[in-house]
């Protein structure tokens, strides 16, 4: 007898839980907008992190999974604190104050290019191939597209801005590359431990230079803040982590050429954003140019 095939509903509902982690990934752009409306970056992003980290937590808690309390392991959940929220997190809540969320979306789908870029200049783990290459090429047009072209025209905020989210694609990149480092550990242990030490180093910034206290944050702005830190946050963890089990690490990428079109879809339907025709060209060459460096491809089967 044939082995029987997994089931099809099952596979079916695997694929909707990940097109559902796309859209709460690409709508964080759109709930960011709405929340630094009239809450501080910092406050807000503090907020996120803590709220989104004790939910961790407590699911890990539900679930029998320790924390690690040795020094060593929780200095590195600061350091992919730093490098996965504190510093990239606060960079997009402050850009998207004088950018739309749909180009800060289309912006910071690049985060593997530079990835790639990293790996293969520094850690050289991953072989530098000519497909990638023309990836790499191919998305750094599209940035340039995207911040390059107009840049004369609005030199200022709105390009610092722009800069600021590139900067944090590139934390994005860097933390990919040193999240290598936590194999022995259930993957929930360094989101949440990673989002509670970037709790521990925003609330002070938020309390001595934002003075959250004093702000009026809108009902707007304050369930924005609750969806992103319950559903593009912890709830998107918990369902990537997963997928991470049930389609492995490299269908779960799909996610992430799903995410673009999804934030940018969001960002025009619900706050009424346009991009220009510069970005939208950008978004064609940004995205198979990321798919063209981590989409794995097929070896062909040995002949004869």
């Amino acid at each position: 007898m044939e082995a029987a095939s997994p089931p099809r509903p099952a596979l079916a509902g695997e694929l909707a839980l990940l097109l559902l982690l796309a859209t709460l990934w690409g709508a964080s752009y759109s709930f960011i907008k709405l929340g630094v409306a009239t809450i501080a970056p910092i406050t807000l992003i503090a907020a996120r992190t803590l709220i989104a980290g004790v939910l961790l937590l407590g699911i890990m808690r539900w679930r029998g999974i320790k924390m690690p309390r040795d020094r060593a392991t929780w200095s590195r959940f600061a350091i992919q604190a730093c490098l996965n929220s504190v510093i990239p997190w606060t960079l997009i809540a402050w850009g998207e104050r004088f950018v739309d969320a749909g180009l800060a979306t289309i912006l910071n789908s690049a985060a593997p290019i530079f990835a790639f870029l990293f790996t293969a200049v520094v850690t050289r783990h991953e072989a530098l191939t000519a497909r990638k290459l023309i990836g790499v090429v191919v998305g750094m047009a599209g940035i340039l597209l995207i911040v390059g072209v107009s840049a004369l025209d609005h030199v200022g905020q709105q390009l610092l801005a722009e800069i600021a989210i590139v900067i944090a694609t590139v934390c994005y990149a860097c933390g990919a590359i040193f999240s290598r480092g936590f194999k022995g550990l259930d993957p929930m242990a360094p989101a949440a431990g990673s989002l509670l030490s970037g709790t521990a180093m925003l609330i002070p910034l938020s309390l001595v230079f934002e003075r959250p206290w004093t702000s009026a944050p809108s009902a707007a702005s304050i369930l924005a803040l609750l969806a992103l830190a319950v559903f593009s946050t912890a709830a998107a963890f918990v369902i990537y982590f997963r997928l991470i089990q049930t389609l492995g690490s490299v269908g779960t990428t799909a996610q992430a050429y799903l995410r673009v079109p999804i934030g940018v879809a969001l960002s025009v339907a619900f706050l009424g954003e346009t991009l220009a025709p510069t970005a939208w060209v950008g978004l064609a060459c940004v995205i198979p140019g990321v798919a063209a460096m981590t989409v794995p491809v097929r070896r062909a089967g040995k002949i004869g």
